[in-house]
C-alpha cells in the first residue's frame, strides 16, 4: 500500500557479539538451526571472547531471532553479554559456520582470510573430524 511506510520485502542485517560460556555447548549449531527456522542467511563464528554472528532477513524475523537467542539457548550456555547492532544488508545467500580451519586444528597464516563453508559441507567433514 503506497504511503504505508512499511516495505514487506525489506531486508536488514543484524550483527550480534555474544560473551559468556557459549563455546563447546552447541551454541553455533543452535544459531544455525534458529536462523534456518526463521529463513535468515549469514554466519556465526567463535572468537576469543565468545561468539560473533551476522544474520540477514526480514526485520520481524531478526527481532524474533534476537529474542530467541536468549530464551531458547542450549543447556549449559551462559550469556553474560549480548551486543546487537542493526546494519545495512550485505547480500548473504546462505548461512555459514565460519573458521572451519580452526575447528580442524589448523591455524591461519597472517594475511590469510578466514575459511568458511556452508553447513551442508561441514556435515561431509564430520567423519574426518571424529578420527582426530
Amino acid at each position: 500500500m503506497p504511503g504505508s511506510g512499511r516495505d514487506s520485502t525489506a531486508v536488514e542485517r543484524l550483527r550480534v557479539v555474544i560473551g559468556g560460556a557459549v563455546q563447546g555447548v552447541g551454541f553455533r549449531p543452535f544459531v544455525y538451526q534458529l536462523a534456518a527456522r526463521l529463513s535468515l542467511s549469514g554466519w556465526v563464528c567463535n572468537d576469543s571472547q565468545g561468539v560473533q554472528l551476522e544474520v540477514e532477513g526480514a526485520p520481524e524475523a531478526l527481532r524474533s531471532f534476537l529474542t530467541r537467542l536468549s530464551t531458547e539457548k542450549p543447556p549449559h550456555t551462559m550469556i553474560t553479554s549480548l551486543e546487537p547492532c542493526f546494519l545495512d544488508p550485505a547480500g548473504y545467500q546462505e548461512f555459514e559456520i565460519r573458521d572451519v580451519l580452526r575447528l580442524l586444528g589448523g591455524t591461519l597464516s597472517s594475511g590469510q582470510p578466514p575459511v568458511s563453508l556452508p553447513v551442508h559441507e561441514l556435515h561431509a567433514l564430520r567423519p574426518a573430524l571424529q578420527h582426530h
